[in-house]
């Protein structure tokens, strides 16, 4: 089992892509893998022929473990000698740690998840049994037959990211309202070139952000071991909301590329979450994240940092609303709203005032972003 990002101590094996007896190439896919933060295809390191599978679908294995042997020649080798020591029991992380509170022994279980796994609903199932309690007046089942939905290796890994960030950052937020009718207007223009792809307004928004972040340097940081990071590159996370879980693939150099390369770059990165087919580099070394909402017709929320990033921009949607003029003259205006959320201890209010100020002065002039 490859390293496949920087938190991993196991994986989950989705899918084998290849069959035993397969051939396969050096950089093929041969293997789905799901890790603590993201579903990835693991390619072959070199030709062969795959063997011997030795983690099925649905089997979870430590890094470093191994999950399949590949032969050189054109038949798969003579299976090795089992090692002396016996294996553990197929178990997802939770269920492992649950059995370990409740004292089950887990070679005892009786296993219903994918690919033979034994979930936590099975580890309670083998939980041995109480005295019955003395009958209460409250009626039980009151809320209807329960199903529990096992936490896949990414929602765990949100889940336990999220809930450090909002204990542990002293997290502020400013939010400002951004005239966006001068880049509709634009975005508008550059269809005519017939260049594709053709860049979305929140590509407009990427594409601002990056030059923003080159001017206020302490928003693209980090904080950590109680101290501030500045990073030397801008890498802007775009997150995506897939069925189970929020993706943030990183594009990488963002301030560096032009408002088409970076639309090129964000419908690779979305495809890619989508498709699940996200490789580690994907989603690592990011510098700031940008949420958009918008396209479910949310105006405005807060998002959650990410740490140790200490910003996060949280972008609502454009929309036709009244707006007061200079000349006191009330017209329909394309209209977002975005708040910006800041970890108080490496970003103080003024900053991230002067910051929002400027990607509204960018998006509402938007020559400067179709310029490289």
């Amino acid at each position: 089992m490859p390293k496949l990002s920087d938190s991993m101590e196991e994986a989950t094996v989705l899918a084998w892509l290849k069959k035993p007896g397969e051939h396969v190439e050096r950089g093929e896919p041969l293997v789905e893998v799901e890790t603590d933060k993201a579903t990835v295809v693991y390619e072959a390191e070199r030709d062969g022929v795959l063997a011997e599978v030795v983690v099925d679908e649905g089997g979870t294995a430590a890094l470093g473990a191994v999950i399949a042997r590949l032969s050189a020649g054109g038949a798969p080798p003579p299976p090795p000698a089992p090692p002396p020591q016996a294996s553990r029991p197929r178990a997802t992380p939770v269920a492992r740690r649950l059995a370990e509170e409740l004292g089950v022994d887990l070679e005892r279980v009786n296993a219903s998840g994918p690919g033979g796994r034994i979930v936590e609903a099975d580890v309670r199932a083998a939980r041995p049994a109480e005295p019955a309690p003395d009958p209460s007046p409250v009626a039980a089942g009151g809320r209807g037959e329960e199903t529990v939905v096992e936490l896949t290796a990414t929602q765990r890994t949100i889940a336990e990211r999220m809930s450090r960030s909002r204990s542990e950052i002293p997290e502020f937020t400013v939010e400002v309202e951004i005239d966006m009718d001068a880049a509709t207007a634009v975005r508008e223009d550059l269809r005519t070139l017939g260049r594709e792809p053709l860049p979305s307004l929140n590509d407009l928004l990427v594409r601002a952000v990056a030059l923003c972040l080159r001017e206020f340097p302490a928003l693209n940081a980090g904080f950590a071991d109680g101290r501030i990071v500045r990073y030397g590159r801008i890498n802007v996370g775009i997150a995506v909301a897939t069925d189970d879980a929020l993706i943030v693939p990183t594009v990488v150099d963002a301030d560096r590329k032009s408002l088409f390369e970076l639309a090129a770059a964000s419908r690779e990165a979305i495809e890619k979450v989508r498709a699940r087919r996200l490789a580690p580099a994907d989603v690592a070394d990011g510098t700031f994240t940008i949420s958009n909402l918008g396209m479910f017709g949310i105006r405005r929320f807060n998002a959650v940092i990410n740490p140790p990033q200490v910003a996060i921009l949280a972008a609502g949607a454009v929309e036709r609303r009244p707006a007061v003029l200079d000349d006191g003259s009330i017209v329909a205006r394309r209209r977002m709203e975005v708040s910006l959320s800041c970890d108080h201890r490496a970003v103080y209010g003024a900053e991230g005032a002067r910051f929002l100020q400027r990607l509204k002065e960018l998006l509402e002039h938007p020559v400067a972003l179709v310029i490289k």
